[in-house]
Parts: C-alpha cells; structure tokens; sequence
C-alpha cells in the first residue's frame, strides 16, 4: 500500500476526492430539486403533490 502513496501525493487526492464528492452531492440535490415530487423548497407536501389526504387514514380512524 505505500507504494501507491509514493506514486500520488495523499494531500492532492483526498482534496480530488473532496472535490468530487461535494460536486456529486451537489448534482443530486439539484436533480432532485428539479422534480416535482421531492422539490423541498417549494412547501408542498409530498401527500399535496400526490393528491392524497393529509391525514393518514389510521389516524382519521382511531376514536
């Protein structure tokens, strides 16, 4: 394994790697960002976007 470390400076790719991983991460918020059903910024609910009641029906039943 040290071998490999000798090949690449550690300091250089875990900052690749951070710089990677943030940018995946960001991607994927702004893909889910862009969808109706999972767009947590915009206040609705996801029971609102999918047209069901916002009380579970076991609550409404429980007396």
């Amino acid at each position: 394994m040290w071998r490999i470390w000798r090949l690449y400076d550690p300091l250089r790719a875990m900052v690749a790697q951070g710089v990677f991983l943030f940018g995946l991460a960001a991607m994927i918020h702004l893909i889910l960002l862009s969808t109706d059903r999972f767009n947590w910024l915009d206040g609705k609910s996801q029971a609102q976007v999918m047209g069901a009641s916002a009380t579970p029906p076991a609550a409404a039943s429980e007396s």
